[in-house]
């Protein structure tokens, strides 16, 4: 016997319905994914979600992610039908709802809270901006990993519950197609995370017509050869099959995969089953006979029937509240039985950073040899990430290279076996990489990643993504420029890292130094809402004298003058491995009583938050014989050039050989840099 009822179907037409209706008002979006997927969100969303729209912040929800997000008035209808509560930017819950139905009249248009795609920054009921097509299925995967990481690093006997979410996705053809997807779920294959179910909505269509043009293969038999559970349901209306499915996801050993076999635009007489249907509103005409195949109104808008709210009331409503007040009192008793723990979990929660997080950060001495920043960038994360349990990162397949293990005693590695470990092994993945460490994030883990430099480009849709979120996550990229010598121009980054300064809310920072590494890695942990990118050389630099030159505290700021040169000649500004470069330039134009100002000018966007006053202090308007040298593209160091200083940079791709080869056929010499600084005094 069905457990459902003639309101549920009522309930599951109003998603339907409030979607066509969203779309038709803006003239833009797509209608069509909400129209198939409605029984199965709404059968998740009121028959087994843990969550209570009262606190959409309490840390043991489930979490639901959209990974199809041009379905956006999907999630949008739900949220407005569960009466989830609206969140500050403090992340206080207010006592009003985060979408009002007036708000889904505003779908897709300025400062609604209904943006043509989901995004966590704006809507309460969002875990996770989605769009770009995958990405949403590696969120998933991160979140999973941080439950199951939490749960054995905080988990106590007869305190299991506090950690034991779920985490539920929804997928479309497209996320299949795309590459982020397959490697995020073949790493969840691998760490058996039966945590996670992803329900792929198999409708056969996507913006060109039917999926047979470009897509043949077997989904369910691929992700069986991940490792997954895979479970089949062939109409997209059987709600009771879509529930025992659901049902039988929580009891399986390892990650499980609903193909779910669904009608685009159902309903629809005359677009159903088509592309019509998938991007574009159905029409005016259109929208009246698919309300008259769902045997409601024709001429209604927004047309929400009694019983409806009371019906998700009923279910996500008083189930979640239910759980969150047994999860308070447990917490309560947890608490008081395991404080330090405790405070630990509040810590995180509120992306804070426990007492003495800093305390063994080194202070480098003066060595000319020096180190290669990647190597002190490993010494600094063990530092740091011993006293902050919450950091959990790895690299792509090359912590030998980037010098990103945790190596000290209880750090372990994330296995299926050992969840606690918190050594992520993301094998040869980086765009799966970056968009599990986005899901990390927004369970609250300090996720961090690794790889070299010129594979950021593998791994940029989701560090541009952790951007538009706010995330804090932190990317160690190490192989940052033509040092790389003998391997050549394919791993010899040249335009990544201006590409990188250009993407908005990111911080980049490139030290010079040992102990700019040292300051660097305390921005990135201290910051909270934005992405930071640490770009470390595989080359060995000089450690400098700090009783010398300025300390590398000036690096919070950005960019800071290195020599006390109070009304210079030139100024040599200078990054990185080429900061020492401007050093020994500046002490050969001493001697021949030329003035040079060095400024070292780690991170572009910290050193442009600061007044203008103290710009000016450290890079004089009125001083302009400059030369700026960076082992990158020249583009975009004019703003700190001027109209007529001299830019030592990067104009073609590397070559193969050895670096002090490289460094004379590309012109990074001190010689170099003092020629082009007598240019400008006109010596």
């Amino acid at each position: 016997m069905s457990q459902f009822t003639a309101l549920d179907v009522t309930a599951i037409n109003t998603i339907r319905t409030l979607a066509m209706d969203a779309v038709q008002k803006a003239n833009s979006g797509h209608p069509g994914a909400p129209m198939g997927l409605a029984p199965v969100a709404y059968t998740l969303w009121n028959k087994f979600l843990s969550y209570d729209p009262a606190d959409p912040m309490w840390p043991n929800r489930d979490r639901f992610v959209l990974s199809n997000g041009h379905a956006s008035m999907l999630i949008y209808s739900l949220i407005h039908l569960a009466g989830i509560k609206n969140v500050d930017h403090h992340g206080k819950v207010l006592d009003e709802p985060s979408l009002p139905l007036d708000q889904l009249k505003q779908f897709r248009q300025l400062n609604s809270k209904t943006p043509g795609h989901p995004e966590n920054e704006y809507t309460a009921g969002v875990e996770t901006t989605t769009g770009p097509l995958g990405q949403g299925v590696g969120n998933a995967v991160g979140m999973a990993i941080a439950q199951k990481w939490r749960a054995a690093h905080y988990g106590r006997p007869g305190f299991e519950a506090l950690f034991e979410h779920r985490v539920y996705a929804i997928c479309g053809d497209g996320c299949m197609m795309e590459g982020v997807a397959s490697e995020a779920a073949s790493l969840a294959g691998h760490l058996k995370l039966n945590n996670l179910t992803l329900i792929y909505d198999d409708n056969g269509i996507t913006i060109d017509g039917h999926t047979h043009l470009a897509f043949s293969e077997d989904v369910p038999a691929r992700f069986a050869a991940y490792g997954w559970n895979v479970l089949r349901v062939t109409d997209g209306n059987d709600l009771d099959g879509m529930a025992k499915a659901i049902e039988a996801s929580k009891s399986a050993d390892r990650p499980t995969l609903i193909a779910l076999k669904t009608v685009i635009g159902y309903g629809s007489p005359n677009k159903a089953d088509t592309h019509a249907a998938h991007g574009e509103p159905l029409g005016p005409d259109e929208i009246k006979l698919t309300k008259k195949a769902y045997g409601w109104p024709e001429d209604s808008s927004f047309l929400v029937p009694d019983g409806v709210y009371d019906r998700f009331k009923d279910g996500i409503g008083k189930r979640g509240a239910e759980a969150r007040a047994a999860w308070q009192k447990l917490f309560t008793d947890y608490k008081s039985k395991f404080p330090k723990e405790a405070a630990e979990l509040e810590t995180m929660e509120a992306r804070d950073l426990p007492a003495g997080w800093d305390k063994d950060i080194p202070v480098f001495p003066a060595d000319a040899k020096g180190l290669a920043t990647r190597e002190s960038s490993g010494t600094v994360l063990n530092a740091i990430a011993k006293h902050v349990p919450w950091i959990v990162g790895g690299s792509a397949d090359l912590n030998p290279s980037t010098k990103t293990f945790m190596k000290f005693p209880d750090a372990g590695v994330f296995t299926s076996k050992t969840p606690g470990g918190r050594n992520v092994h993301f094998g040869v993945r980086e765009h799966g990489m970056g968009a599990v460490m986005n899901g990390m994030a927004l369970s609250k883990l300090r996720s961090y990643g690794s790889g070299f430099l010129i594979f950021s480009d593998y791994g940029r849709p989701p560090i541009r993504l952790a951007a538009i979120m706010g995330l804090p996550v932190v990317y160690v990229f190490t192989h940052d420029s033509i040092g790389v010598g003998e391997d050549g121009p394919t791993h010899q980054p040249i335009e990544q890292i201006m590409s990188l300064r250009a993407i908005p809310k990111l911080i980049l920072i490139r030290p010079g130094d040992a102990n700019e590494v040292a300051e660097a890695y305390k921005i990135a942990f201290r910051e909270k809402h934005h992405p930071v990118i640490l770009a470390m050389t595989r080359q060995a630099l000089p450690t400098l004298d700090r009783t010398k030159y300025a300390p590398a505290s000036g690096l919070a700021k950005g960019g800071y003058a290195l020599n006390d040169v109070p009304s210079p000649d030139v100024l040599l500004i200078g990054t990185g491995s080429e900061l020492s470069m401007c050093v020994d330039a500046a002490e050969k134009l001493a001697a021949e009583g030329i003035k040079a100002r060095v400024v070292s000018l780690p991170s572009w966007e910290l050193f442009e938050k600061q007044d203008q006053a103290y710009r000016d202090s450290v890079i004089p308007p009125a001083v302009t014989a400059r030369v700026c040298v960076e082992m990158g593209g020249a583009f975009g160091w004019e703003r700190f050039a001027g109209s007529t200083g001299a830019i030592i940079g990067m104009r073609s791709f590397g070559a193969s050989a050895p670096l002090k080869d490289l460094l004379k056929h590309f012109g990074f010499t001190v010689e170099a840099v003092v020629k082009a600084a007598k240019g400008q005094v006109g010596k």
